[in-house]
């Protein structure tokens, strides 16, 4: 038997942290090789990392909530692999330099035949040359749960017990709850909802049998605590107290990224103002057509082609800015970004060669990628590689805005709402009428270091004309 402890790897971009979301696994618990142990959130996505071991679970090293460094012990299991003088696990190796994705070899192993039977899985490893971070001071509570397990003894006597680990025990469900669980079961999306209504998960006795509260209880539990008491006066909702929110994860990320690009690129913002009403009949006619009664058929996917349209027209727009080969990178194909706002923060995924999608299948892209990013779902590789980006303010209301730029793209595209309003339309006869019409404002912000003022009033011209008329544009 042997104790081995599974590091934080390197899910991804060279992120240097994660923060630990929510065990999957307790203490005591069988595991088996790419079983879900942990889930976790970094800056790009949530994501759940499976076990590199089978064997059993001894101890949980980090507490939930907590956000720990690429490399940090987190979990110690006991396998039934047999290791000389009970060494050091092969979890707790760095991936090799050469960017092997395995877990690595045990320390204290003969190399080929102990990494034969470590299990390979894709991801994981230690990033080398990342970027060196400020040490920081662990609190108290912490610097307990980091402490690497101490060697276990040969199996010829018996194991010692662990020091002061943190035990999670599995809440009963559904009895009542008369004391505060060590921890609970909820998805990221509804940890944020109860967040966001003040509802401290501990206090919900969970319905369904496996334990994991869902969103409708903690919407029930925020009801309780704000509903007013019978024969009270009307009440009017507070501001609330003041509180500090860390700043981590996707809005750190996001964070910089605007004050990278704002202060990098320098940005030019044109609006345009049309006639939309062809369009929104169009989206009436597809909605009708047999072919598209399972996708979502919305105006978004029209500004979308036609982007796209405006881009095969004028391919230095899909571009970007290689500072270090001082040189400008027209790419050859599209990955087409949409802005979506999730509970987890502002998120861009992106749709990899959608200019070659049919209006049909760029229809069933946008609607798995919004769901997916509202799911907390999107993977990491769908984060990036955009190389423009489409954000609709126009599902608040807001007429349009000036977008900053998605850092690494030369232009990105604001869609407004979309209102009836008095317009002059002019006839066949030239005789110009007052009447109402739907009508939106796109605002164009680009990179004036790759996009000047004539192509960026082209691009943004052709795509006017799309949504103008997009029978006559699409044939």
């Amino acid at each position: 038997m042997a104790i081995k402890q599974f590091r934080l790897p390197d899910v991804g971009e060279g992120l240097t942290e994660a923060e630990i979301l929510q065990w999957v696994v307790a203490v005591g618990d069988e595991v088996k090789v790419n079983q879900t142990l942990v889930e976790i959130e970094t800056a790009k996505a949530a994501v759940e990392l499976p076990s590199p071991f089978a064997g059993v679970v001894r101890e949980l090293l980090v507490e939930q909530g907590s956000t720990v460094d690429v490399g940090t012990p987190i979990i110690s299991i006991e396998t039934a692999d047999a290791e000389p003088g009970g060494s050091a696990p092969a979890a707790a190796a760095p991936a090799a330099s050469n960017g092997s994705s395995s877990s690595g070899p045990s320390q204290g192993s003969s190399g080929g035949a102990e990494a034969k039977r470590e299990p390979v899985l894709v991801g994981y490893g230690v990033a080398h040359g990342s970027t060196k971070r400020r040490s920081r001071k662990p609190a108290p509570a912490q610097e307990a749960a980091v402490a690497p397990a101490p060697v276990v003894p040969t199996a010829a006597s018996a194991p010692a017990a662990p020091p002061t680990p943190i035990r999670v025990e599995r809440p009963a469900a559904p009895e009542p709850v008369t004391t505060r669980p060590t921890y609970v079961l909820a998805k990221p999306l509804v940890r944020k909802l109860a967040k966001d209504l003040g509802v401290d998960l501990t206090t919900i006795a969970p319905e369904r049998e496996d334990g994991v509260i869902t969103r409708e209880e903690v919407e029930r539990a925020a009801a309780r605590v704000t509903a007013p008491r019978v024969g009270s006066h009307p009440m009017i909702p507070a501001v609330g107290e003041t509180r500090r929110v860390p700043i981590k994860g996707v809005r750190k990320a996001t964070a910089a990224a605007m004050v990278s690009s704002a202060f990098t690129a320098p940005h030019v913002t044109e609006f345009l103002t049309l006639d939309v009403t062809r369009t929104m009949k169009l989206v009436a006619r597809l909605k009708a057509l047999p072919e598209f009664a399972d996708v979502k058929v919305s105006p978004l996917l029209l500004i979308a082609k036609a982007l796209l349209l405006a881009v095969a027209k004028h391919p230095e727009v899909n571009a970007s800015w290689d500072e270090a080969a001082q040189e400008i990178v027209i790419h050859g194909s599209v990955n087409l970004g949409i802005a979506a706002a999730t509970p987890r923060g502002l998120i861009v995924p992106n749709i990899k060669g959608a200019e070659r999608l049919p209006l049909r299948d760029l229809a069933v892209a946008l609607g798995q990628l919004t769901a997916t990013a509202r799911e907390g779902k999107t993977a990491l590789e769908d984060l990036t590689g955009g190389t423009i980006t489409i954000t609709n303010v126009g599902v608040f209301g807001v007429d349009t805005g000036t977008p900053i730029l998605n850092p690494g793209e030369a232009a990105i595209l604001a869609f407004g709402a979309i209102k009836q309003q008095p317009w002059v339309v002019t006839d066949k006869h030239g005789k110009a009428k007052i009447k109402p019409r739907w009508v939106t404002t796109l605002g164009l912000s680009f990179d004036h270091r790759l996009i000047d003022g004539e192509l960026g009033s082209k691009f943004l011209r052709d795509i006017g004309r799309v949504l103008a008329d997009p029978v006559v544009s699409l044939v």
